[in-house]
């Protein structure tokens, strides 16, 4: 029997030509475009936050490398990057078999990209500009809650501080009663003029005159003054959560930058409120030309900062923008229409108002007739609503709207009241006519030829980019916290998101120009045996005529 023979294996061996790294991977390898890409970008803001001096610091462009391919493969933590650098044949091929720790890591990420992660994003999102992969014309916008690594149990509430700040203002007037009038009055003996607010700098100045007062004081009134401090740092600290708040109605206190949201990923299904940030795309092509972080739940008060983003991070607006209904508002329309975009965004029913049950029904306000000419709406049984008044509504971005008031002359005995309304009164209704005139604009562009195209690719544009980042990529909770980190935590992904679409696309591309080319080969054998086999059956028919 043959012996067998097998491969040497010396462990101990040392070469004495060593092989390239690159050798080891494939021409059309991910990380070759990463390493293509990154030696292209200009990172001279990015050199500038290095201080000369000390030990000698990586290269920032072999770092950046290491950080964008780590986030395509999901790697995020700064201690798994360090570890496949030592691992990887990849990642030793890019940082040059140089091996920085993971709070070099860490720091470079931190101190470095974070205030460079938008200039860096902007130069690779006008890379996919020139190499035609996207124009910056239309723009896909949607938002999505993300959590952050805060406790969820960290929570500081508006109204709650508010109430007990109220609370605390008014022990601290009825303690400074006491004090000035000597008298012991009761809570209930305070009147509504000495319970005024009153700011922790005021009662720090008043408790100092206090101090400084030559009156003998007895026991009673130092245990008060006492008192009076103690109230004085927590009223402060009452101030600063509410300066931290803003116009916010929560935030955390591991985290004071998150506000506290509902999240689609809720485990408990209970609609639990955990620490997050609203986040908005604008994508074109599934590529991702706009990001931005927001504290508000609503995307309806994020589109003007959106959009403003846009043009700063750009130099111009998309001429085109399409937006589901939670976009749908007068102040959206608006802004979009004055900045000269073409607005595909639906509003609230509109495809409820397609069904027929809602176009039959004859007490909706949105079927009452209105005469323009007169102003007056017509109810179900033909008696006109009148106009009464107007009415002044201010959003939380300070956008005023009018809604104009119409009333029916007589409900009473009318056979359709049920229908109509449940009010004992007349019925009165509320119009805004600026919001239907935009409405009537946005429905003709939803159904047109363009609108529907748009309204079927909205759903495979941001909606499933998010899809990828949450499932594909696992990207479902911040590990940063502080708006600064988690935006340049997020900016990092975005890249790494858009960079490896680009490469998905080119290596489907070069699939199917590959397939077609073998597909011609095989077309252009078959047709030289198919003229083999004609010519020779063509020769044998000669031979036996002959």
């Amino acid at each position: 029997m043959t012996k067998v023979q097998f491969k040497t294996y010396n462990q101990g061996q040392i070469s004495l030509f060593p092989s390239r790294l690159d050798e080891r991977f494939p021409e059309d390898s991910p990380v070759r475009l990463i390493n293509s890409i990154v030696d292209n970008l200009i990172i001279n803001d990015l050199i500038s936050t290095y201080e000369s001096g000390g030990t000698t610091p990586y290269n920032p462009r072999m770092l950046l490398k290491v950080v964008f391919y780590s986030y395509m493969n999901n790697i995020y933590s700064c201690r798994k990057i360090a570890k496949v650098l030592e691992e990887n044949i990849h990642y030793m091929w890019l940082s040059d078999s140089q091996y920085p720790s993971y709070s070099t890591i860490n720091r470079f990420r931190s101190e470095h990209l974070k205030e460079n992660i938008n200039k860096l994003f902007v130069q690779v999102v006008m890379l996919l500009v020139d190499m035609g992969q996207i124009s910056l014309e239309v723009q896909y916008v949607d938002g999505t809650k993300i959590e952050s690594v805060a406790n969820k149990y960290t929570f500081v509430w508006k109204k709650s501080t508010e109430k007990n700040k109220s609370k605390l203002e008014k022990k601290i007037h009825s303690i400074l009663s006491q004090i000035e009038e000597g008298i012991a009055q009761d809570n209930t003996g305070i009147t509504e003029e000495t319970c005024l607010p009153i700011d922790s700098e005021t009662l720090r100045q008043r408790i100092e005159e206090l101090n400084r007062s030559n009156k003998e004081k007895s026991q009673a009134e130092k245990r008060q003054i006492k008192e009076l401090e103690k109230h004085q740092s927590k009223l402060k600290e009452y101030e600063q959560k509410l300066d931290i708040l803003g116009s916010r109605n929560s935030y955390s206190k591991t985290d004071v930058d998150a506000t506290f949201m509902r999240m689609k990923e809720d485990a408990m299904k209970n609609g639990q409120t955990k620490p997050g940030y609203n986040v908005q795309i604008g994508t074109e092509n599934q590529y991702i030309t706009n990001f931005g972080l927001y504290h508000t739940p609503a995307d309806t008060t994020t589109l003007e900062s959106f959009i403003n983003l846009h043009k700063a991070r750009f130099g111009s607006l998309p001429k085109e923008l399409c937006a589901d209904a939670g976009y749908g508002s007068e102040e959206n329309y608006e802004l979009l229409e004055n900045n000269q975009i073409e607005a595909f965004v639906k509003y609230n029913y509109f495809h409820k108002e397609q069904k027929k049950a809602f176009r039959e029904n004859p007490s909706l306000q949105e079927n009452l007739y209105y005469n323009e000419k007169e102003n007056y709406f017509v109810c179900p049984m033909g008696q006109h609503m009148e106009f009464i008044g107007k009415k002044k509504h201010t959003s939380d971005n300070g956008y005023v709207t009018y809604l104009s008031l119409y009333k029916a002359r007589n409900c009473k005995g009318c056979p359709m009241r049920g229908q109509c309304h449940k009010s004992e009164a007349e019925r009165i209704i509320q119009v805004n006519h600026k919001l239907r005139e935009y409405k009537h604009k946005a429905r003709q562009r939803l159904k047109s030829a363009e609108g529907l195209q748009h309204r079927s690719r909205r759903p495979i544009e941001p909606e499933a980019v998010f899809g990828q980042i949450k499932f594909n990529k696992q990207y479902k909770r911040f590990r940063h916290k502080g708006w600064q980190k988690v935006n340049m935590d997020l900016g990092i992904l975005i890249m790494a998101f858009n960079l490896q679409k680009l490469y998905n696309k080119n290596s489907k591309q070069a699939a199917k120009t590959k397939t077609n080319a073998t597909q011609n080969r095989l077309v252009f054998v078959f047709f030289i045996f198919f003229l083999n086999q004609k010519l020779n059956l063509t020769e044998s028919k000669t031979k036996i005529a002959a």
